[in-house]
């Protein structure tokens, strides 16, 4: 079988590899590499340092020997965390370090809810205030209305976060003033509760991972896999 080659750039705590690989069909391959460790908790300054453009394209040229059709960062604070025209510095240093084509994990939410006709959402998170505060001022460059949040607080170890306490602070910002909700954090896992979430609240339920996956193999011309989750079935 022809395989189709996706890089992923991801932060050095990235613990999720096999979660990402869920969303992937099997004619398609991830390259996934990592940016260089700095001995970091998971805050606004490791925020800012993994968002260095000069960073994410020395990372990105590491994938590319073998050629992907697309490279995704798979970050969402550090795709945000300099607004929009941060979010756009680093898909620009992506694809000027040789990707054919790029998308960061928050520039690929707003193109998830842009396909999914929303506007208004809660949203939930791993992290502290600060940061939550974050992803709601951008969202806010981009039109999008948060009119909820939940958050955990954590700056470590976000990856052991139990699906039971996602799904409570899911249905916990939940509302008839919620067009969708969005659970943010790559390293936050989710695959496994977007399905039932969404059967039972009636909305679409995206996530971090789901819509970096999601966008970035529509870059490289594929369907990503997610039985149940809306964002897959929506063309």
């Amino acid at each position: 079988m022809l395989q189709t080659g996706v890089g992923v750039v991801a932060p050095y705590d990235f613990a999720l590899d096999r979660e990402l690989w869920r969303w992937v069909p099997d004619d398609v391959t991830l390259h996934v590499t990592r940016t260089p460790y700095a001995p970091m908790a998971a805050t606004v300054e490791m925020a800012v340092h993994i968002s260095d453009p000069q960073l994410i394209a020395q990372t990105t040229y590491n994938v590319l020997a073998v050629a992907p059709l697309a490279v995704a960062y798979a970050c969402t604070f550090g795709s945000f965390v300099g607004g929009l025209t941060g979010e756009l510095a680093l898909v620009d240093a992506m694809v000027g370090a040789g990707a054919p084509a790029a998308v960061t994990t928050s520039g690929a939410l707003l193109l998830a809810l842009r396909r999914l006709g929303v506007s208004r959402i809660a949203t939930v998170t791993p992290y502290t205030n600060d940061l939550t505060a974050g992803l709601t001022a951008f969202l806010a460059q981009a039109g999008i209305e948060v009119v909820a949040t939940a958050g955990l607080g954590l700056i470590a170890q976000i990856w052991a976060v139990p699906y039971e306490t996602t799904v409570e602070l899911v249905r916990s910002v939940d509302s008839d003033l919620v067009e969708a909700i969005f659970i943010s954090c790559t390293n936050l896992p989710t695959y496994d509760v977007i399905a039932g979430l969404e059967a039972t609240l009636g909305k679409p339920v995206l996530t971090a991972n789901q819509v970096t996956m999601w966008s970035v193999l529509e870059l490289a011309g594929h369907t990503g896999i997610g039985p149940g989750q809306r964002l897959l079935s929506v063309s």
